[in-house]
């Protein structure tokens, strides 16, 4: 194909589907090489970016992306698809090639593909690369929430990009040449160095009703085998109502009742029908296998009282929906993560970290160059080696309204 024979729908596309090399620039000639790319490999993978969400490149992708879906709006968007919940690979029917065509729109499945009724191994990439784009488990299966998301309006689209690009621009600047980035509506955490992705993390954030805080600080220490004191909030409102039900909660789970003169108090002895339990200190036993910060806690000096942590509960990372904490954050392969935050500080290479959690010994190792760390909230970004990325505004910041993936959870215990 001709670099000059590219059609301005292919451009449209080439934006969309993330195929547009870390070079962007408008020429044809360059187009076409990003759609050459994705044509490539979009079969078979789904891209993973190593560009920084916050970056002078992301910033760009998303300010191309911006013109492509208003382009694409202007051509009548993308149709709203009727499936059922459930549908993956051998399916058949009309659905199906519905399908095709709202994965082709956006470019998640290329259009050589054709109108067939079967759900082939085609159709099973186009919806991965289509979930990982939105933040779903890239199952290549559909579900009610892969549906909720292929109907997400054009309209609402763009007023999230609208909306996200002026965050990505107040944080164009220059972030430090090692430096952290947990986005809070995609409940993920990014480790970036010299302007490229080092490692990326699922994470567990606040719930709607506790919210995890935006916030710029630096992580100084790690505490390796830490105890868990609980927040009073969490005494309040979680732990009295617990203790009321399962008078043997605290027992089963080490957690120590602490009075002012630090002596220790049989949970048998306080009423648990008043707010007694309210003057106490709640205090839970070192140990990755039950205490709630597993088995690292990740200090970050803020005025929110937040800190990063290890978690026993590792099933949640391979939740969608992992809007589950009380503000602070749970970080997937906290070994890994707390390897590249300690690299740079001397005696702590990976098997010191591995020896020191195995020791069960309480340990705090502060970092030699204490690493920038960034709480962001953002749901819509383009990167131009992955994509166009949406999340849903779980928190309603963006004031679109509901968020329509989340509020599939319904009355899900979360």
């Amino acid at each position: 194909m001709s670099h000059l024979s590219l059609t301005r729908r292919e451009t449209v596309l080439a934006l969309l589907s993330g195929a547009a090399t870390a070079a962007a620039a408008p020429a044809l000639a360059q187009q076409a090489e990003w759609r050459q790319s994705y044509d490539a490999g979009a079969r078979n993978a789904v891209a993973r970016s190593s560009t920084p969400m916050l970056s002078a490149e992301a910033l760009q992708a998303t300010e191309q992306a911006i013109v492509a879906y208003r382009d694409l709006a202007a051509r009548g968007g993308w149709p709203q698809v009727q499936l059922p919940d459930r549908m993956n690979v051998g399916a058949k029917g009309p659905g199906v090639v519905a399908l095709r065509r709202r994965l082709i729109v956006t470019g998640d499945l290329d259009a050589a593909a054709g109108e067939s009724s079967i759900y082939d191994s085609y159709v099973e990439a186009g919806v991965r690369r289509f979930q990982s784009r939105v933040g779903l488990s890239t199952t290549g299966a559909i579900n009610r929430a892969t549906v909720a998301a292929l109907n997400v309006p054009i309209d609402r689209r763009i007023r999230q990009l609208e909306t996200n690009v002026v965050r990505l621009r107040s944080w164009s600047g220059n972030l430090g040449g090692r430096y952290v980035v947990a986005n809070i509506p995609a409940a993920t955490v990014e480790t970036v160095e010299n302007g490229h992705v080092a490692t990326r993390h699922a994470a567990g954030v606040g719930k709607i009703d506790r919210q995890s805080p935006l916030l710029q600080t630096k992580i100084p220490e790690v505490n390796f085998n830490p105890t868990w004191t609980v927040p009073a909030s969490i005494i309040r409102k979680d732990l009295i109502p617990t203790m009321r039900k399962q008078p043997n909660y605290l027992t089963e789970n080490k957690i120590r009742i602490i009075s002012s003169s630090g002596s220790e108090i049989s949970p048998a002895n306080v009423n648990w029908n008043s707010d007694e339990a309210t003057r106490y200190t709640f205090r839970q036993d070192p140990g990755g296998e039950f205490n709630s910060l597993g088995f690292v806690r990740i200090n970050i000096p803020s005025p929110h009282g937040v800190y990063m942590h290890d978690t026993p509960s590792k099933g949640i990372f391979g939740d969608d929906y992992r809007f589950v904490s009380s503000g602070c954050m749970r970080v997937q392969n906290v070994r890994d993560y707390v390897a590249w935050l300690l690299k740079n500080t001397p005696g702590w290479d990976r098997a010191k970290i591995d020896e020191t959690i195995q020791s069960g010994q309480r340990v705090n190792a502060r970092i030699a160059d204490p690493v920038a760390c960034y709480w962001v909230y953002v749901t819509a970004w383009a990167t131009p080696d992955g994509g166009v990325q949406f999340r849903d505004d779980i928190y309603n910041k963006d004031g679109l309204g509901p968020a329509p993936v989340a509020a599939l959870q319904g009355d899900q215990d979360i």
